[in-house]
Order: C-alpha cells, then sequence, then structure tokens
C-alpha cells in the first residue's frame, strides 16, 4: 500500500511538472513568433514575381522574428513574466498576410516592457505588412 502512494505520488508531481512546463511564460510573444514563421514559410512559397516586395518582407519578418526572441528573452531575464478576401491566384501571399496580422495582434496583446523589443517588432511586422500588400498588388499586374 506504502508502494502504490509512492507511485501515485510521484506520478501527479510528474503530471504537475509537465503541465508547468508546457505553459509559456510569454504566450503572446510565443505565439507571435509561431505567426511570424508562418507568414515567412508562406513568402517563401510564394512565387519570386512580386517586384522585389516578396523579398523584403521576408527580411523584415525575418527581423521581426529576432525583435520577438530578444523581447522574449529580455521580459525572462528581468523577469517580467506575467482582411484581404483570399485571392486565388496569390494564396501563399494572403495567408503570409493574415499571419502577419495575426502576429501584430499577438505582439499588441503582449505587455509593452520588453526593452523596446516588441515596439521594433511591431514596426517590422507593419513593414512587412506594406510589402506584402505591394507584392499582391504587383503579381496582379
Amino acid at each position: 500500500m506504502k508502494y502504490k502512494n509512492s507511485v501515485l505520488t510521484l506520478l501527479m508531481l510528474l503530471c504537475v511538472c509537465v503541465l508547468v512546463k508546457a505553459t509559456p511564460d510569454q504566450p503572446n510573444m510565443e505565439s507571435a513568433r509561431t505567426n511570424l514563421q508562418k507568414a515567412r514559410a508562406e513568402l517563401q512559397a510564394a512565387e519570386a514575381n512580386k517586384g522585389g516586395h516578396r523579398a523584403r518582407a521576408i527580411d523584415l519578418v525575418n527581423a521581426a522574428i529576432g525583435e520577438v526572441n530578444k523581447g522574449i528573452k529580455f521580459a525572462r531575464r528581468n523577469n517580467h513574466a506575467k482582411v484581404n478576401a483570399p485571392i486565388p491566384d496569390q494564396p501563399h501571399m494572403e495567408a503570409a498576410l493574415n499571419h502577419l496580422k495575426n502576429a501584430k495582434s499577438d505582439l499588441e496583446r503582449a505587455t509593452a516592457d520588453k526593452g523596446g523589443y516588441r515596439a521594433n517588432a511591431i514596426r517590422l511586422v507593419n513593414l512587412a505588412i506594406d510589402q506584402v500588400n505591394a507584392g499582391i498588388a504587383a503579381g496582379r499586374s
């Protein structure tokens, strides 16, 4: 009986540890990073005939991902835990645009104290959105 209680207690502790580890300390920033990564993948899958706007958007998304990563690290280090309709000929660009908008929304919901990195990521995402929109327009012509 004592053995069963010890095993049960150990299993309960293990479950609690897994649940605590699974909860992100920066959920909005991590969600923004995921959306940015998805946007980058869609941009990379899109055709390159976008007048250079797609490539510039990829660069901006990469920079935004870097800023999000720095913001997460800053918050952890400083203990601060706590559209357009799809167009059939532009599916990847439209999907990237949606992911960028989701990332922007996540970043705006995140707490502001990230050492200025969150604000930089928002600025870069806005620039990437502009480039994706310009790329969509260039792809239509």
